[in-house]
């Protein structure tokens, strides 16, 4: 079994997102390409609130999740 770094995931992920692929197509396709369920990498996803945050965000405009309360800015 290889085992995978949460930290190179994280900096993959970003990368796609920085070629403009969506956070959420950007995980499913890396879990894809690695040939691991996405269940697995929920445990990287869950270890950095900032990357966590940017993918609830998104999921929230794509109306996936329910909005959360938010503080104004």
């Amino acid at each position: 079994m290889i085992l995978f770094d949460g930290q190179r995931f994280i900096d993959e992920i970003e990368n796609m997102r920085n070629n403009g692929i969506e956070y959420i197509d950007a995980v499913i396709h890396w879990c894809e390409k690695n040939k691991i369920e996405v269940e697995y990498v929920a445990s990287f996803i869950k270890k950095d609130p900032v990357f966590k945050s940017k993918l609830q965000e998104e999921a929230e405009n794509l109306n996936i999740l329910k909005r959360g309360a938010r503080l104004p800015l």
